[in-house]
């Protein structure tokens, strides 16, 4: 009877992958799998998030160059050039100067914006897009615990686009590395980091006969037949950063009472060049000085020079029950300099802008059961006048009602290339003392099952701005100015996702008004982006794909215009730009960790006529159809 038995039921049985590979139970590895939250991603504010490999519509809207959500901004014609801004505000105010030369610096990474890492397993993650003309677009980070406590990340983020104008190479870098270390006990945390960002512009300066756009005559449909200001001028800037922030617990072990000594040391140093070979632009048969007189007759040069030290040092006592209350004091020292000293009939213009500023203050934190709580006071106590309130609260009634209220008071000190530039034009050489800007903002923020809003109330006294100053209108003759009076400011969002089974209709629409005497703050009262999607599995789940359309509109408003010479945007009252509507398509699919992305771009471009732009004479892009992906590995 021994014959009727099945001697396969004796053994355990084995999936069929595993009879392929000749694996028993027996052999199997049976090491606990890593979960998602154990990959994790802290800011320098202590917040933490999670790494997620899902497809979802947000992941759509940040899958480009900057790796966010652009909804706000206007991107002129090549990837990696500036942004023009739809919203303001659309990032932290620091009351601290900076160097300046802002529109040159969207895609450089600050020292709050840097993430740490704690990894259960080495983590890589791969992204590439696919650009306008010659190049890529790419992004690699890797992230690796060697212990429990010492984390290390590395990253680098490249990019090399030609463009469809002539003279519009853009080629950038960024390189990240980061590490996070705490003792076995708890005591002291440790998270640093290096950058290394330069970005290389091609600048022409956009299209000289806006006429030969608008005509849609299909001799100019290659973009390279429409004739720009400047055919070999350029700009460069990089910079380099070190940065520390490191706690130290007093007492040994934690209780209801700790006590602990912080410490921030950041020192960075920038540069920025415009290079100009030839100085005259041609305009149709004529030849025209687009920013006036120089002191060259070829080979302009343009150097900028920037280096900054800060340093805080604080003192947290932690009460379970009370909160965190911190006192501090800071250091901020930085140069701003020139190789030159220019003596003018009107005044000397000197070499170097340097700073040396000491303030001090206080900071609370709340955090117990729904209520999250920060409130923020410094000082100066040096002869420069500075001052930052800020105050948040959160409150989390429940998974579905969240709702976060803001109010600052900022007094802030002038960017350094508003009190001083030097260059070989003529008219670009100022030493300036403008007063502080006055900033008060009032925010609120609620998340509901029926609408996400977000709601701000700005007053701007004092406010600082770069307008033309020249007569004649083939020129560029920018200057910075600063508006005596108040401008008063108000901005509502409203988003909301409206589900039909397998379709989806995601709404985004902001409304801005603007108070003031004088047309300075220039935005579009109305902005939206209205996307519909279908997302369904397919292939027994392997497979998850989403495919729609997303429509992106602003009204018209006297768009800012962008010099390259200071690298940044001025304001303009000649040219309505807006009132067109960007329609995407696009087909994004996920297969385990990776996700791919397929778009055409603006593909309404050659329907809708030739009126769409991203400043007065700079178009925005034509259709294109581009391909991208992230992938991500673990071990």
């Amino acid at each position: 009877m021994f014959s009727q038995n099945d001697p396969r039921e004796e053994e355990p049985k084995r999936s069929f992958s595993d009879r392929l590979k000749g694996i028993n139970d027996k052999d199997k590895d049976t090491t606990k799998v890593a979960t998602m939250d154990m990959y994790r991603f802290i800011t320098l504010e202590r917040d933490t998030t999670y790494l997620d490999t899902a497809l979802t519509i947000e992941r759509e809207y940040s899958h480009n160059y900057l790796r966010r959500d652009l909804f706000g901004l206007l991107a002129l014609p090549n990837e990696g050039q500036p942004y023009n801004k739809l919203q303001y505000k659309l990032t932290e105010i620091s009351p601290y100067p900076e160097m300046g030369f802002k529109a040159k610096q969207f895609n450089f990474l600050e020292a709050n914006q840097i993430r740490y890492s704690s990894v259960a397993t080495p983590v890589t993650e791969l992204y590439f897009k696919s650009i306008l003309g010659k190049g890529h677009s790419v992004d690699s980070f890797f992230a690796v615990n060697v212990s429990p406590n010492l984390n290390f990340s590395i990253a680098y983020k490249g990019l090399r686009s030609e463009g469809k104008y002539i003279n519009q190479l853009v080629s950038t870098g960024s390189f990240r590395f980061t590490t996070s270390y705490n003792d076995t006990g708890k005591r002291y945390f440790l998270n640093a980091h290096f950058t290394g960002q330069d970005a290389l512009h091609e600048e022409n300066g956009g299209i000289t006969t806006i006429e030969d756009f608008e005509s849609e005559d299909p001799d100019f449909n290659n973009r390279q037949r429409l004739q720009v200001y400047f055919t070999d001028a350029e700009s460069f800037m990089k910079a380099k950063r070190i940065f520390t922030d490191q706690i130290f617990r007093i007492n040994p072990k934690q209780g209801n009472n700790n006590l602990y000594v912080t410490h921030q040391f950041n020192y960075e140093n920038k540069f920025f060049e415009y290079y100009q070979p030839t100085i005259p632009s041609a305009v149709g048969t004529q030849s025209v000085i687009r920013f006036g007189d120089a002191i060259v007759t070829s080979n302009l040069k343009d150097q900028t020079h920037y280096n900054k030290m800060y340093n805080k040092a604080g003192l947290v006592y932690e009460n379970t029950t009370l909160g965190k209350f911190q006192f501090f004091v800071d250091d901020f020292r930085s140069n701003f300099y020139y190789g030159r000293i220019l003596i003018q009939d009107d005044g000397v213009i000197p070499s170097a802008l340097s700073r040396q500023i000491n303030s001090a203050g206080g900071q609370y934190e709340y955090l117990k059961n729904k209520w999250h709580g920060k409130f923020l006071l410094s000082r100066s106590i040096t002869n420069q006048s500075l001052s930052n309130l800020d105050a948040k609260l959160n409150y989390n009634l429940n998974d579905d009602f969240q709702f976060v209220f803001g109010y600052q008071n900022l007094n802030k000190l002038p960017n350094d290339n508003y009190n001083l530039f030097q260059s070989n034009y003529v008219n670009y050489n100022w030493s300036n003392n403008f007063k502080n800007e006055k900033i008060n903002v009032i925010s609120g923020e609620a998340v509901t099952p029926w609408f996400d809003a977000s709601l701000q109330i700005s007053t701007l006294t004092d406010h600082l701005y770069f307008e033309n100053s020249a007569t004649d209108q083939s020129q560029q003759i920018v200057t910075p100015n600063q508006f005596g009076g108040t401008i008063k400011y108000l901005s509502l969002k409203v988003s909301k996702e409206l589900t039909f089974g397998k379709f989806a209709l995601n709404n985004t629409v902001l409304y801005q008004k603007t108070d003031q005497q004088e047309a300075i703050l220039n935005v579009p009262e109305l902005v939206s982006r209205n996307t519909i999607y279908f997302s369904n599995y397919f292939f027994h789940r392997a497979l998850f794909l989403q495919a729609g359309i997303t429509l992106n509109y602003f009204t018209k408003y006297f768009a800012n215009d962008y010099n390259p010479v200071i690298g940044e945007f001025f304001i303009q009252q000649e040219k309505k730009i807006g009132n067109y509507p960007n329609l995407d398509f696009f087909i994004n699919a996920k297969i385990q960790r990776t996700r791919i992305y397929l778009k055409a771009e603006h593909f309404n471009a050659g329907y809708t006529g030739n009126n769409y732009y991203s400043t007065p004479n700079n178009p925005y892009r034509d259709m294109s159809i581009r391909f991208g992906l992230i992938w991500n590995f673990f071990n």
